[in-house]
């Protein structure tokens, strides 16, 4: 089994139905794969859908669906805040939602899917554009 952290900028993807969302539906739809998003992306993608007017509602049953919700204990937080100031050394523009993701893929030893240039180079990171 394949085990994959979703970001926002996949999930996006995978709603608007691109190209690059259909890379993205080959992994989340696919039974033997094991799909997490951590619960930071939840958030990005409450906010991305309320920007652009479109019913949240649905696009959250789906994303709980196929997903695992991977939930922040204060332990992981704080380690986020540490990784975070530690990559902004070489990556000036990496957020802290996506240390989240990151830090998630890396405790359960996942694959990032992403299209988020700020992920591209790091061991965990599947780009899909």
């Amino acid at each position: 089994m394949n085990a994959f952290v979703i970001d926002a900028f996949a999930w996006v993807e995978y709603f608007n139905g691109t190209q690059i969302g259909e890379k993205v539906k080959e992994i989340v739809e696919n039974e033997k794969n094991k799909i997490t998003s951590n619960v930071i992306t939840i958030a990005e993608l409450a906010s991305y859908f309320s920007r652009h007017n479109k019913n949240f509602d649905e696009v959250k049953k789906i994303v709980l669906s196929l997903s695992s919700i991977y939930h922040i204990p204060i332990e992981f937080a704080e380690k986020a805040g540490k990784l975070h100031t530690e990559l902004r050394k070489e990556r000036k523009h990496m957020g802290l939602a996506d240390i989240f993701v990151l830090l998630t893929a890396r405790e359960l030893q996942s694959k990032v899917v992403t299209g988020d240039e700020d992920f591209r180079g790091l061991k965990e990171a599947l780009m899909i554009k």
